[in-house]
C-alpha cells in the first residue's frame, strides 16, 4: 500500500482559516487551534447577531411611528387597530419610513385609523 502524505491539504485549510481570522486579537490570529475556535465563535455571534438586528429594527421601527403619532393625537396601538380594522395592508417598515420621511402621506394614515378605531379616551385625571 501507498504512503499518503496530507500535508499540502491540511496546509491549505490551515491558511484558508488564518486568512479568516486575519485581524484577530492575539494568538487567535496566528495558531491554528485558536483560530479555529475563534472562528467558530465569530459563526455563532454573526448567527445570532442576524436574529437580533430584526428583533432590533421592528422596535425601531414601532418607536418611529409611535413618535410621528403623538402629534396627531393617537397612539401606536390606537393606529395600527384601526389600520387594521380598516384593512390597510401596509408593514412598521413603511410606515416608519413614511413617518420619517413623508409625514403628509402618513397623516393621511393615521386619518383613515381614527375614522375606523375611534378617538382617544379621555384620561381621568385624579383629584
Amino acid at each position: 500500500m501507498t504512503r499518503i502524505k496530507r500535508g499540502v491539504a491540511s496546509r491549505r485549510r490551515h491558511k484558508k482559516l488564518l486568512k479568516s481570522t486575519k485581524g484577530y486579537i492575539n494568538l487567535r490570529s496566528r495558531i491554528v487551534k485558536w483560530a479555529k475556535n475563534a472562528s467558530n465563535k465569530a459563526g455563532q455571534n454573526s448567527y445570532v447577531g442576524r436574529k437580533a438586528r430584526k428583533r432590533d429594527m421592528r422596535s425601531l421601527w414601532i418607536t418611529r411611528i409611535n413618535a410621528a403619532c403623538r402629534p396627531e393625537d393617537i397612539n401606536y396601538s390606537r393606529l395600527m387597530y384601526g389600520l387594521l380594522k380598516s384593512k390597510v395592508k401596509v408593514d412598521r417598515k413603511i410606515l416608519a419610513e413614511l413617518a420619517v420621511s413623508n409625514p403628509e402621506v402618513f397623516k393621511k394614515f393615521v386619518d383613515v385609523a381614527r375614522k375606523e378605531a375611534g378617538p382617544m379616551p379621555k384620561k381621568k385625571v385624579a383629584a
